[in-house]
């Protein structure tokens, strides 16, 4: 069997969320990036899943259809987790292979069996998705009930389940894609994007997607029942015909403004702009937006553009990184400190308490306290889940907060972190990946967190209910002694 030589994009069937990091040629203060993806409830779409890097990256030019061969070795910090119940891990050859709960056809086989819960599922058994003929993937991203992959050609292709008042494979239609044979590779269309245009950046929330174009505007689909797409209203978009294309509206974001990140959470949507401000909209029940009220934005007319303000992350700051959960979002600073907003039940904020912030006045800005990492420690990676966090230290070590169900934050035990006092900071320890292991990139989802090392293997923690972490069984790993470091399996991928 071939070595796990890939990225995994955090996104969750369930719920995951988008830690994204800027395209090429963008300031970026501190290491290398990536996405995030999916938080929330399969069954009721809540949530986001997206993980995403920087899709402009390069790599070799291999090239892989349904069974073709991964003509990579090594791994390299390309934008390569999907992380959640389902997961996504693309070669360095862009190859892609998704196992996990598979109930909505998000792992795109032809089936809705799950892969990764029963022996002989995973490692060479584990069919490639198929992308079409002699196309090869840049960035994958999973949500709730779907996936969808930018390819090398800067094209959308996207597969799963698709609501009606969803839309989110933006296709027209309420349907499947990828549950029957002969429904992927050429046979599934490429996204429209309008005349003339391609995608630089993908992103999955729990029932829609956002792609970053060419001209580094925004187009959002799917399900908008908060205002999630940014279009001054609440219809859905991608699920009847006429409704993508030219049809489907750029996001506003203000005058002269592009977009350098975006981070799709459960039911709300996030960028980082050129001037490197900070903008959300959609569902604020829990002030995740950011605006020190729970007022939703996006779903009525004079909501966008010019008209939204910008988030204040504190005096002088910027953000160089963003992540969107359930209902928080977090940003990595240009300082190296990590800041979250909105729903802080478990201690998903890792402040130490469980109130919410962004939701009142006075609470944002200065006044909302950075994240305590550890002393003289910054951030230089950033992955947001459904209802946990985990940051990528400046000395190589891996730190997750928040809700610990089944022992996602990888610490032998179900306790949660940053709830109460004296959890946070030097007191909370980091993930034992394995003697002198370190990650290179980090897929948070809704109940499973996943590390590409720096021997280009991978391992995942938490729930296994699904085989999401890819061990050919349904056991749960992180919540107990002994399951973490050199007892923890590599994941059978390539």
């Amino acid at each position: 069997m071939r070595n796990s030589s890939a990225f995994v994009v955090v996104g969750l069937v369930l719920i995951a969320c988008g830690s994204e990091r800027p395209l090429d040629g963008e300031p970026d203060s501190g290491g290398d990036a990536g996405g995030g993806t999916g938080t929330g409830d399969a069954a009721s779409g809540e949530g986001d899943a997206s993980s995403s890097r920087d899709a402009g990256e390069s790599k070799d030019g291999a090239t892989a259809d349904s069974g073709g061969k991964d003509g990579g070795s090594g791994a390299t910090i390309l934008n390569r987790f999907g992380v959640g119940t389902a997961v996504c891990a693309v070669s360095v050859a862009g190859a892609v292979k998704c196992w996990g709960y598979n109930g909505y056809a998000a792992l795109g086989l032809g089936d809705t069996n799950n892969r990764g819960d029963d022996p002989n599922e995973m490692g060479q058994s584990l069919s490639y998705v198929a992308l079409g003929q002699g196309r090869t993937a840049r960035q994958v991203v999973t949500g709730s009930t779907h996936s969808c992959a930018l390819l090398d050609n800067a094209q959308v292709k996207c597969w799963g389940h698709s609501d009606i008042n969803g839309g989110q494979t933006g296709l027209g239609e309420y349907d499947r894609r990828g549950d029957q044979p002969g429904e992927m590779g050429d046979a599934l269309p490429y996204v429209n994007l309008g005349t003339g245009r391609t995608a630089l950046q993908l992103s999955a929330g729990g029932m829609h997607v956002c792609a970053i174009l060419d001209d580094k505007s925004l187009k959002c689909w799917g399900s908008n029942s908060y205002g999630q797409l940014g279009l001054g209203n609440t219809a859905a978009r991608g699920d009847a015909p006429g409704e993508m294309g030219d049809a489907l509206p750029t996001v506003q974001l203000g005058t002269g403004r592009t977009v350098l990140q975006v981070a799709a959470g459960g039911l709300s949507t996030c960028v980082l702009l050129d001037d490197e401000t900070m903008k959300c909209w959609g569902e604020n029940g829990y002030g995740q937006l950011g605006r020190g009220n729970v007022q939703h934005r996006g779903q009525s007319p004079g909501e966008m553009g010019d008209a939204l303000a910008a988030i204040s992350l504190g005096t002088g700051r910027k953000a160089v990184q963003i992540g969107a959960g359930n209902r928080h979002t977090c940003a990595r600073l240009d300082d190296g400190s990590v800041k979250c907003w909105g729903y802080n039940l478990n201690g998903i904020l890792g402040l130490g308490d469980t109130n919410n912030r962004g939701d009142a006045p006075g609470e944002m800005g200065d006044a909302l306290q950075p994240v305590s990492l550890g002393t003289g420690r910054k951030a230089v990676d950033l992955r947001v889940g459904f209802s946990h966090s985990c940051a990528l230290l400046d000395n190589g070590a891996l730190k997750c907060w928040g809700y610990n169900s089944q022992g996602v934050l990888g610490q032998g035990d179900e306790q949660d972190r940053g709830s109460a006092p004296g959890q946070m900071g030097d007191a909370l320890s980091a993930v034992d990946l394995g003697t002198g292991r370190r990650a290179m990139e980090i897929g948070v989802g809704y109940n499973n967190t996943c590390a590409l090392l720096d021997n280009t293997t991978i391992k995942c923690w938490g729930s296994g209910n699904s085989g999401a972490l890819g061990q050919g069984d349904k056991t749960t790993r992180g919540n107990g002694p002994n399951q973490m470091g050199d007892n923890l399996p590599v994941v059978p991928v390539f």
